[in-house]
């Protein structure tokens, strides 16, 4: 086993035995772990300062980061690179028996030879080339990765004419506040020590995009994700006289309808496609059992973008909700016609029409017609809810709409669109600036030079097809785009909030270098270590070398990028 391989797989390991699911304790204690090995290096043990454990800002828990830095001694330069990956992972319930086993995964893959496995699954384990367990994939690998090659320029840092920063953030698998508290502190070293970021190596995880691919991709920029919600108002009756009134819920069935896998809402940019959006909650705001129907629902659903802003999503879902409500009243109006035809009972006027607004455009109203009234109260209450610890950002938010709604001097059935939840923004490397297109020749150069050295195609993608703290290094929305999220989140300020500004002032060209692997987030997760414990190492080591490196004109070194070392 190569030195380098064995090594990556050593902190791998290492760093999966402790478990750190997101919202939990561990993710704290892997923290502090991960600290003190840091703390071990020799660099470290010289330069204390240049190493903390950073406990994450405005947030519930108790958790931290990790960030370090080392300041290359070939020159001056203050051109500087960031190592991110986080440290959390998702639950191990999915292992069911095999719970105990997850976060070990030597005892695990024991375990798993005497399970009954899908044919590729059991092909992978006798391979002796996957590495199974909760969070090997999903990253603590690609962060294993970063730890290496943090620990080999901490002891060649002649090799950098520039530094290198590492980031080991938490809370990446819910609501991204480890890497939103590390904005400060790399806005502080970029001040204090003339940090000028020009490129960030982000190392989550890869998988094939069908079961026939056989690429292991590298991405230049990221998805961006919205969480769109409707708040939905009926005409309240009793069950017993159900046409009477006019059922949210049926308007809800229609939205998602509408919505849900629609293709009309996949966002193309570059040559490629986002997922559509997809339903991800539906639900009446009933708190318990009567014979009456609802007076109104909630539903959101995911949202991808490559190049549509926030306000083009909400144009855009003012349209669909149009078409829903619009089809709803027809169901509802022919559906009445059959029932009266039945009965004999004569035809009333149906006297709902569709109607859609914004929350920025209910709210402006509100305030038009009630002033400072509606805006203290509006604070209040929000302050109030505040104390229920209950509740999440999003029904928060549907709260908060619910109780403005209350303002309307038109309560007939309508739908408000707003954003219930964060907003990771879109990002696209381009390659317009001199940093994006000094970090593209980087990437394709390292790609060129390794792939050689490996079977499998290595390829290179636009967009990171999932969620990650890429999107909050660099942004590529303008302030209109930022503006629509702000102004239609009603949890903004309070529940919820996010310095985009601190964002688009780091603007680091972000990429990501992360393991291979399969069914990340299911019981099988395991990643292929050749391509996670040598390439992905090798193919950061040389992007990093092209950027700050010494010698700028190096090429061809062996696949597992650095010499060894103990």
């Amino acid at each position: 086993m190569r030195p380098i391989r064995e090594e990556v797989m050593s902190i791998t390991k290492k760093l999966v035995q402790q478990e750190s699911i997101v919202n939990t304790d561990g993710e704290a204690a892997l923290a502090r772990s991960l600290h003190a090995m840091i703390a071990g290096f020799p660099y470290f043990r010289d330069h204390p300062g240049q190493l903390i454990l950073a406990r994450t800002a405005d947030d519930e828990r108790e958790r931290y980061n990790v960030m370090a830095y080392v300041r290359g001694t070939k020159g001056n330069s203050g051109r500087t690179v960031l190592l991110m990956g986080h440290l959390d992972t998702v639950g191990t319930d999915d292992f069911v028996h095999l719970q105990e086993d997850a976060c070990h995964p030597d005892r695990l893959m024991d375990k798993l030879h005497h399970e009954e496995l899908p044919d590729s699954v059991r092909e992978h384990l006798d391979s002796g080339d996957w590495l199974f367990g909760r969070g090997v994939l999903d990253m603590k690998s690609g962060l294993a990765s970063n730890t290496y090659l943090l620990k080999y320029y901490s002891e060649h840092p002649e090799k950098l004419d520039g530094n290198l920063v590492y980031l080991a953030e938490c809370d990446e698998e819910d609501s991204s506040h480890g890497i939103l508290s590390a904005l400060s502190i790399l806005r502080q070293w970029k001040e204090e020590h003339g940090f000028s970021y020009v490129g960030a190596i982000n190392a989550d995880f890869v998988s094939p995009r069908h079961t026939e691919d056989q690429n292991r991709y590298v991405y230049r920029g990221t998805v961006g994700k919205l969480l769109p919600s409707f708040f939905i108002t009926g005409a309240e009756a009793h069950v017993g006289s159900c046409f009477e009134g006019l059922d949210p819920n049926l308007i809800a069935a229609e939205l998602t309808r509408q919505i849900s896998y629609n293709p009309e809402l996949c966002d193309e940019a570059d040559g490629e496609v986002t997922v559509p959006p997809v339903s991800l909650k539906q639900t009446d705001l009933k708190e318990s059992y009567t014979v009456q129907t609802a007076l109104s629902a909630f539903v959101y659903y995911n949202f991808f973008v490559h190049s549509w802003t926030p306000k083009d999503v909400l144009e855009k879902l003012r349209a669909q909700a149009l078409t829903a409500f619009e089809n709803a009243l027809l169901i509802y109006e022919e559906r009445y016609r059959q029932y009266c035809s039945a009965t004999g009972e004569p035809v009333r006027r149906i006297p709902w029409a569709p109607r859609v607004i914004t929350y920025e455009e209910m709210e402006t109203l509100l305030i038009a017609e009630h002033g400072k009234a509606f805006t203290d109260h509006k604070e209040r209450f929000k302050t109030e809810l505040l104390e229920d610890t209950s509740l999440d950002v999003r029904m928060f938010s549907v709260r908060v709409v619910e109780e403005a709604w209350k303002w309307m001097a038109d309560r007939s059935p309508a739908i408000v669109l707003f954003y219930s939840s964060l907003y990771s923004p879109r990002v696209q490397i381009t390659g317009e600036t001199s940093e994006e297109a000094a970090l593209n020749r980087a990437l394709d150069l390292a790609i060129e030079e390794v792939q050689p050295m490996y079977p499998h195609p290595i390829r290179v993608r636009n967009f990171f097809p999932h969620i990650s703290d890429m999107s909050f290094v660099s942004i590529s929305d303008d302030e209109e785009g930022i503006g629509a999220v702000r102004d239609n989140n009603p949890a903004w300020g309070t529940k919820h909030f996010v310095d985009y500004g601190a964002v688009r002032e780091l603007q680091i060209p972000v990429i990501n270098i992360g393991p291979y692997g399969m069914d990340a987030h299911s019981k099988m997760e395991r990643a292929e270590m050749t391509y996670s414990f040598e390439v992905v190492p090798a193919l950061a080591r040389r992007v990093i070398e092209r950027l700050i490196g010494a010698d700028k004109t190096q090429t061809t070194v062996a696949l597992a990028g650095p010499e060894t070392h103990s």
